[in-house]
């Protein structure tokens, strides 16, 4: 029977470890924290388990008005600057952190259901391979107990934990990164947000909507700015809308404690004062003290693993998969990394990883959703596309519910019409994007897009819209 031995039980872990045993491997998860990982226990769940109530605070107050519903009761009027509906962050949060251990104790009982074994404690790979090319494993314990595993293939699915400023050292209190922001029992009542990427925009929108007023702290000139920027702009100018304070080209140097406060000193000297203190600047992989590169796997500078589109790393007998590679930072990538490593190993048939098919959503108020190449790839002259952006506001559907902000946007070939790329603006626009993910997987033109039926009144009336505005251009060119 062959062995395998994962270390790490995230998205890219424990989908190995399922595909594995389902080949008939014997499997042993090895894990510190609780499979699931980062992703199930610090980070998505979590994260988008807080959103989902920012959500409803956001869509109760920007829309209850002019969709007609009374507040009878004695709320003062919103002119008055009072909210409607308030949170109660504490029950939020423990919400969040039930939500968090149910889902990895149902992965935990996948895993062991399928056959797959799992221990608690850390893993190091020894340097050297045997005769017949296998590998041990070590695993230290809590207790510091060792048990020794010999592998035919080891697969790193380790993942990363937030970086930090060496002058802002989160305390879990006032200054804090995103897996200690579920300890909170109270809104943070002046909350400063340092870094303007998917994690800090994400939190700055969800704690603006709970209440908390917001600084939004870019050492960038927009925010998200590896992002779609008309995307971007669209939700920099939510954000600003709605009262948050969004300082570009601001670089943070230091936070610290002064009695219940805290203050950020930007590098131009500049000081912001908050009441709490989010650092989201980055991940770190956590590819140390594993004997990596005594067992001949290369790591970037960054550290991360180096891996080829089959999930395999220098070291023979040793993939990887998920944050510790660098790759996309997406769990739906880890877990198909995963999944190719022990397809390839194994010798089942799998497809390289097609970094062009992947699609990510940004969980901010409206959703940023996006699939196959963007914009900057088409400025960049990568690949020539015609695109066109559609505004919601011209959407029946959007009219109706209120909604004001977003778009769909459409890349396509010129000669072709085949769809190679989009994005969508919009609430759920994470459950929007599948049909642009199915049609940039499946070489799909505008064509077949804007024949097919949709529903109206529908925001996926614009997807239609779209692709028939591309596919006349498209006409009108081969006349």
């Amino acid at each position: 029977m062959t062995r395998i031995v994962i270390i790490g039980g995230g998205p890219g872990g424990y989908e190995a470890a399922l595909v594995a045993a389902q080949l008939q491997a014997e499997v042993t998860v090895v894990d510190c924290d609780g499979l699931g990982g980062a992703s199930v226990l610090t980070d998505c769940v979590p994260s988008k388990t807080l959103i989902a109530t920012a959500e409803v605070m956001t869509n109760f107050d920007s829309s209850h008005e002019e969709l007609g519903i009374k507040i009878e009761d004695d709320t003062a009027p919103l002119e008055q600057g009072a909210r409607v509906v308030g949170v109660d962050l504490g029950k939020v949060n423990r919400r969040v952190k039930r939500l968090a251990l149910a889902q990895s104790h149902d992965i935990t009982a996948s895993v062991t259901r399928a056959g797959a074994r799992v221990m608690r404690g850390r893993g190091r790979v020894e340097p050297n391979q045997a005769p017949d090319g296998s590998r041990e494993v070590v695993v230290r314990a809590a207790d510091g107990s060792e048990e020794r595993l010999t592998a035919d293939a080891v697969l790193v699915a380790t993942g990363g934990h937030p970086r930090e400023i060496p002058d802002a050292r989160p305390d879990g209190e006032r200054i804090l990164n995103w897996t200690q922001v579920y300890d909170l029992e109270e809104l943070p009542e002046e909350l400063i947000v340092v870094g303007s990427g998917v994690t800090g925009a994400e939190f700055a929108g969800a704690y603006q909507a709970l209440g908390s007023q917001v600084t939004l702290v870019s050492s960038r000139d927009r925010v998200l700015p590896g992002e779609d920027p008309d995307a971007a702009a669209v939700l920099e100018d939510v954000f600003r809308r709605r009262g948050m304070n969004v300082m570009a080209r601001s670089r943070a140097a230091s936070a610290k404690r002064v009695g219940d406060r805290v203050e950020v000193t930007l590098n131009d000297g500049r000081t912001i004062n908050g009441s709490h203190c989010l650092v989201a600047v980055g991940a770190v992989p956590n590819t140390t003290d594993m004997g990596l590169l005594e067992a001949g796997v290369r790591l970037r500078d960054s550290g991360h693993i180096w891996t080829d589109k089959v999930s395999r790393t220098s070291a023979p007998g040793v993939y990887a998969a998920g944050d510790c590679t660098g790759i996309f930072a997406l769990a739906s990538v880890a877990a198909m990394q995963g999944r190719i490593a022990m397809y390839h190993f194994l010798g089942e048939t799998v497809a390289p990883l097609n970094l062009k098919t992947v699609s990510s959503n940004i969980f901010t108020d409206p959703e940023i959703a996006t699939v196959g190449y963007s914009q900057s790839d088409v400025d960049e002259g990568k690949i020539d596309a015609r695109v066109v952006k559609l505004p919601l506001l011209r959407n029946p559907r959007a009219k109706m519910q209120g909604i004001r902000d977003g778009f769909v946007k459409l890349l396509c070939r010129p000669g072709t019409g085949i769809v190679v790329g989009g994005v969508i603006v919009a609430p759920r626009a994470s459950e929007l994007i599948h049909p642009i993910s199915i049609a940039v997987d499946n070489n799909l033109t505008v064509e077949q897009i804007a024949k097919a039926f949709t529903v109206y009144p529908s925001l996926t009336g614009s997807i239609a819209e779209v692709a028939r505005q591309l596919h006349s251009r498209k006409e009108a060119d081969g006349r």
